[in-house]
């Protein structure tokens, strides 16, 4: 008996050996598998918290593109309320070749819950332009060309993206064409992404598939949000994507799975790697 005592009180002096010096593999076995991203930077962020579940190249000055119109949407909120009216002017002359739009023409009018829907979801440089040229006029309160208008809705960007903690950041214009001068990071994205996700009439336009109005449908380019989709991923509930030659493919996507909200954000990825690095971040975030 005294030998079978023995016995077992080795065995467990071995177990606990055994524990202790393989600790850290058995705690690295039960944590989520480490994110492989495609993309040239990424970070995916509590939405409740802000705290940063991974990142990569978080802070690499990079082009955001379209992603940008979050930002110009949370300058237009600042300055307006959903129902006021905007008469498209000599702004929409200033599109360029194959750009995104939404279709606008001189004189046609609109609300700004109208125009950020165009903007959101169809990406609509057209409509980012409107919103820019109308709420700097209304802060000015004096007409300005559509290019000094853009230029002051700038500045009223920039000084948003400070308010926001987005210190890295610069910006041109409303709709995020490229322009060297112009510029982001993962982190900085995260940050205005969150905010744009705390303001409810952003949320319920980035959220739904389609917006219909009077004259127009717009459809949501965001995959994740598709139910018709392979992308589709289930509790999606935004947010903004972007491409230019020079910026890549962008993403900045929002999940809330049994009550956690997860925000994140994917810069220079490939045509559909944006849509499989965004998704391996949620799902990473969503098991850590």
């Amino acid at each position: 008996m005294k030998v079978k005592k023995t016995r077992v009180f080795l065995f467990i002096l071995l177990m606990i050996g055994v524990l202790f010096f393989y600790k850290d593999a058995i705690m690295f076995a039960i944590q989520p598998a480490q994110v492989k991203i495609d993309a040239e930077a990424a970070v995916i962020i509590d939405e409740d918290t802000g705290e940063i579940l991974f990142a990569k190249n978080k802070q690499m000055k990079l082009y955001p593109a379209s992603t940008t119109k979050l930002l110009t949407a949370l300058v237009a909120l600042d300055k307006s309320t959903m129902d006021e009216q905007v008469i498209v002017g000599e702004e929409v002359y200033l599109s360029v070749d194959q750009e995104a739009r939404a279709g606008l023409f001189e004189g046609q009018a609109l609300t700004v819950e109208e125009l950020l829907a165009a903007m959101l979801l169809q990406s609509g440089n057209d409509a980012a332009r409107s919103l820019a040229v109308y709420i700097a006029q209304k802060e000015l309160g004096e007409q300005r060309s559509p290019d000094e208008a853009i230029h002051y809705f700038s500045q009223l960007m920039n000084e948003k993206a400070q308010e926001i903690g987005a210190t890295h950041s610069h910006f041109t214009n409303p709709h995020g064409l490229h322009d060297p001068n112009h510029y982001s990071t993962a982190g900085d994205m995260a940050l205005i992404a969150k905010e744009a996700r705390h303001h409810v009439e952003i949320d319920q336009i980035v959220s739904q598939e389609k917006i219909a109005t009077e004259s127009h449908t717009y459809m949501n380019r965001n995959q994740l949000l598709n139910s018709a989709s392979p992308y589709f991923y289930d509790g999606a509930t935004g947010l903004k994507t972007g491409f230019t030659d020079q910026a890549g493919y962008c993403l900045a996507s929002s999940a809330e799975r049994h009550g956690r909200k997860l925000v994140a954000v994917v810069l220079n990825s490939g045509k559909e790697t944006v849509w499989s690095d965004s998704i391996s971040l949620l799902d990473y975030g969503f098991e850590k």
